[in-house]
């Protein structure tokens, strides 16, 4: 059964950091792009980051040098680091494994999510 698995989240106060773990069972992502959405409350879903099979990273401007998204293929595993987090941060934030066009992100699997809180 394939299936991906985030851990991580949770409520930090602004300036704060998390890591977000996204663990792949029943598959291994590599041929896969993976990528890390969040959606706010009222709000669509968003990519916030995605990591191509060569390994190109992507990153929305609103988390550039704040966020940084890594693997390790020994683990199965992709995950989000977050630093200097801002309340416009909050969100669920899920992780994705699918294919990159140039207009956009197609999801081919995708795990149930986990939420990140900042305070200010």
């Amino acid at each position: 059964q394939v299936r991906l698995v985030e851990s991580g989240g949770g409520s930090v106060q602004a300036g704060g950091s998390l890591r977000l773990s996204c663990a792949a069972f029943g598959f291994t992502y590599q041929p896969y792009c993976m990528g890390w959405f969040r959606q706010a409350p009222g709000k669509e879903r968003e990519r916030v980051a995605s990591v191509d099979s060569d390994r190109n990273t992507w990153y929305r401007d609103s988390v550039k040098g704040r966020f940084t998204i890594s693997q390790d293929n020994t683990k199965n595993t992709v995950y989000l680091q977050m630093n200097s987090l801002k309340p416009e941060d909050t969100g669920m934030y899920s992780c994705a494994a699918g294919r990159i066009y140039s207009w956009g992100f197609v999801t081919d699997y995708r795990g149930q999510g986990t939420q990140v809180t900042v305070s200010s």
